[in-house]
């Protein structure tokens, strides 16, 4: 281990972490414990709700500023633990089993422990400011997480985002818009030939946004995907339904915004048609970035990420990278390995510190 210390404390830490629940917008004590340790670091921190931060003690507006993000709250556990999801167990050959363990505390803890590097090995030469976050709500797009921080913080030039990536550079990551449909017909009996389906009118509609294809797409995230996910119509056998309801899961790329897929689905649809938000846009970070380009130099490869995470809210250029799999996430005895949050902190500091 070549930050043995830092990865010691950085595991610690995320025990403590597992055993206090932090479900979405419950998030306080884990919030609470965060905000300590950075004090017991000596450094000043602020805080918004369940928001945690802290920036570089010579924080200069003139210099570059990087953000250092990861959130603290989790889904709720799943069915299937063998292990207590909010008992930490560590075994002999250093997996850790948790809630939260992979997503996101591997990320949480890796980031906070290049942050206190940095604020010890820092120079007059240093060249950029860093800010680290811990953020709320994450998981369900809260408006009193990361989008509630930003405005309270220094202009940001980039950011690092924490999520479980194999410790590869997720440089795209498709956005998220979710949309409630309704198809309208006239309600009849079922024995006589009146009345207007619902149903039949929906099943047009749906018929489109099965088959429909956006024209542009994209190397790292490929096409719009569209899905019909929820359908609901009909209360008895007997009675044609007027109404029928259905949602659209939809997940954009980086060649349209969410309002302009939302403009064509209207125009095709004869349902009325309404999008829940349309915040969660797409991201694409440019390949010549020097983050990109000094991950490639270190083997490192980028991808694009068909999951959410906070990029989705940033208004400046983001990467994700973080310990751990995806695969894991919102799963059964989560867990991450020690090793993974060893490596993770030594490849953020070569990626982010240049150390």
């Amino acid at each position: 281990m070549k930050y043995k210390e830092n990865t010691l404390e950085a595991v610690g830490l995320l025990k403590q972490l597992v055993a206090i629940p932090s479900l979405s917008r419950n998030e306080i004590n884990a919030a609470n414990l965060i905000e300590d340790f950075l004090k017991s670091k000596g450094c000043i921190t602020n805080r918004k709700g369940n928001n945690v931060w802290t920036l570089s003690e010579d924080f200069d507006k003139n210099k570059t500023t990087i953000l250092l993000d990861a959130h603290i709250d989790t889904v709720k556990p799943v069915n299937g633990w063998v292990h207590d999801p909010f008992t930490p167990e560590e075994t002999e050959d250093g997996v850790i089993y948790g809630l939260g363990t992979n997503d996101d505390g591997g990320s949480l803890v890796s980031l906070m422990q290049v942050f206190l590097i940095d604020r010890i090995t820092r120079s007059q030469q240093t060249d950029y400011n860093l800010i680290f976050l811990a953020s709320c709500e994450e998981e369900v797009s809260g408006q009193n997480g990361i989008e509630c921080v930003i405005p309270e913080l220094p202009e940001i030039d980039f950011c690092v985002v924490g999520e479980p990536t194999n410790m590869q550079p997720a440089i795209a990551e498709k956005g998220l818009m979710v949309i409630d449909a309704i198809a309208h017909g006239k309600a009849g009996h079922a024995a006589r030939n009146e009345g207007i389906n619902a149903i039949y009118k929906a099943i047009d509609d749906i018929n489109w946004v099965r088959n429909y294809c956006f024209e542009k797409q994209t190397d790292f995230l490929g096409p719009v995907k569209m899905t019909v996910t929820i359908v609901n119509a009909g209360s008895l056998h007997n009675v044609i339904p007027d109404e029928c309801k259905f949602t659209i899961d939809v997940r954009s790329n980086e060649c349209y915004s969410n309002q302009e897929i939302l403009d064509v689905i209207t125009e095709n649809l004869n349902s009325d048609v309404k999008a829940r938000s349309t915040r969660l846009n797409s991201s694409r970070l440019d390949e010549n970035h020097p983050f990109v380009v000094r991950a490639a130099a270190l083997g490192l490869k980028p991808f694009g990420s068909p999951t959410l995470s906070n990029q989705a809210l940033m208004p400046f250029p983001s990467v994700k990278i973080g310990p751990g799999d995806s695969a894991r996430s919102h799963t059964a005895d989560e867990f991450i390995k020690v090793a993974e949050i060893d490596d993770a902190i030594d490849k953020y500091c070569k990626l982010i510190l240049n150390k």
